[in-house]
């Protein structure tokens, strides 16, 4: 059975119900995660200045380990930043405006470019990309504005962002959350990510077609003048012709990262590495070409750009990354060790408990973690919950003998999902700011085939551990 449990375990295990309870009544808690880090170390060392220490340490080792995927995403941001101001960005995406020509058109195809596009530069930068260039196509065919809404969000911050196939920045925490390869978590997730996708995409179509025909969506916007989008990027910094090159190679270099990682085998932080390089070498490149002398400078002040972004994003995770770090190899990391004789972790040694004292099924196990990632989302940001419910599917899995993977990848889909930003309203205001449309409106659309794609992802699940 390993190590018995004892007064540590117990502490843990009181944070992570407090740190839940926390979130399901929408309260911040990173101070609860700092705090139980502090007593985890108390209770393990019997020292208050190793305590305190401790509690530094574990910031050192959560940044340490997230800091890759930090980095990415802040390159990725500071890239598309220059992409947008020299219009780039708009000669990439407009030739897929021709292709909207009906509604159902327009919502599928907006959902697949904003999808396409949140793969390589993450939804945050891509929605006002889509937004600006192919909100006017879609409302001249007839999709309502909250139907553009809905196709953005549900692919984008839905599909794209809780799969993170390319990025890898979601996957990453959950695996080391869990003790598992990323690789793993990714490839367990792939069969989850589409369940998901069609169910919930389809349902919402499906609903937004039947109100459309019931007279039940609010009226499309009469009016969005082209020189509105066309002022946010259009720009004089480079030719037409030159940005037309420009963007076709930023495209190119892009799919040969993924054609390089398939022939590669590159994986994990490999992937990660290639596409962070990758679009550091085109910030370089654009920046230098159109800015010229002041090119120097400018390149400074995207990354600066993109590093406020990075930061603000994961400020909140760091000290919940941290907490979780502790169940796993990150508490001997920084508290040395103190862990009792024969214990493998402290999540390890509650799965053996668990398996040995409740009859934990595949079912049951499915049904938790997805109302996990559901509690965990609820504080409107999809990364915050995710390194818990990664920790929670080694614990259960701990207890099964199978199925780590899957649930972590199910635990994931499901905080990313609600916390992303498809049925939280504070967490959808950007997508709901382009199109002009209420926030709670685009929440209240969305939840309905989000909670049915939940299901439906489940029950799958459940025959996948």
């Amino acid at each position: 059975m390993g190590a018995e449990l004892f007064w540590l375990h117990g502490v843990y295990v009181l944070f992570v119900l407090i740190i839940i309870a926390a979130m399901v009544m929408k309260r911040d808690t990173s101070l609860l995660c700092m705090i139980g880090i502090a007593v985890l170390g108390l209770t393990a060392t019997g020292s208050v200045t190793t305590a305190v220490g401790g509690l530094f340490g574990s910031f050192i080792y959560a940044i340490t380990e997230l800091l890759p995927t930090i980095l990415v995403i802040s390159i990725i941001v500071a890239m598309s930043q220059v992409l947008s101001e020299t219009g780039i960005n708009e000669t990439m995406i407009k030739p897929v405006s021709s292709l909207i020509r009906t509604p159902a058109l327009a919502f599928w195809v907006i959902g697949l470019v904003m999808m396409a596009i949140s793969w390589f530069f993450w939804p945050s930068p891509a929605v006002a990309l889509v937004g600006a260039v192919l909100l006017p196509a879609a409302i001249r065919v007839g999709l309502p504005a909250i139907g553009v809404a809905v196709a953005m969000n549900l692919f984008g911050h839905g599909i794209a962002l809780s799969g993170d196939f390319i990025i890898q920045g979601a996957p990453t925490l959950t695996a080391k959350a869990a003790g598992l390869p990323v690789a793993d978590v990714i490839s367990a997730s792939v069969p989850l990510v589409i369940v998901m996708g069609v169910v919930t995409t389809v349902a919402a179509f499906w609903y937004l077609r039947k109100d459309m025909k019931n007279g039940l969506v609010a009226e499309p916007l009469k009016k969005i003048e082209d020189s509105d989008s066309s002022k946010k990027s259009a720009s004089t910094l480079l030719a037409a012709g030159l940005r037309g090159w420009i963007a076709a190679a930023v495209i190119l270099l892009f799919l040969l990262d993924v054609y390089a990682m398939f022939m590669l085998q590159l994986k994990g932080g490999d992937a990660t590495a290639l596409v962070g390089g990758t679009a550091l070498f085109i910030l370089l490149a654009v920046t230098l070409i159109a800015h010229k002398q002041a090119g120097l400078e400018k390149v400074t002040n995207h990354l600066i750009h993109g590093f406020q972004f990075g930061f603000k994003v994961f400020g909140p995770v760091i000290p919940i990354a941290a907490f979780f770090y502790m169940g796993d190899s990150g508490f001997v990391k920084v508290f040395g060790e103190t862990l009792p004789a024969g214990s493998q972790g402290i999540v390890n040694d509650l799965g053996v408990a668990l398996a040995h004292t409740i009859p934990l099924s595949k079912e049951v196990a499915a049904l938790a973690l997805t109302a996990i990632g559901v509690i965990t989302g609820l504080d409107g940001s999809g990364f915050s919950g995710i390194t818990l419910a990664g920790s929670l599917a080694q614990l259960f899995a701990t207890a099964l003998g199978t199925g780590a993977a899957t649930l972590t990848a199910l635990g994931q889909i499901s905080a990313i999902w609600v916390g992303g930003g498809t049925i939280i309203p504070w967490a959808l205001i950007p997508a709901a700011a382009i199109c002009r449309v209420d926030p709670f409106e685009l929440a209240r659309r969305n939840l309905y085939p989000v909670v049915i794609g939940l299901l439906v992802t489940t029950l799958v699940a459940m025959f996948l551990i």
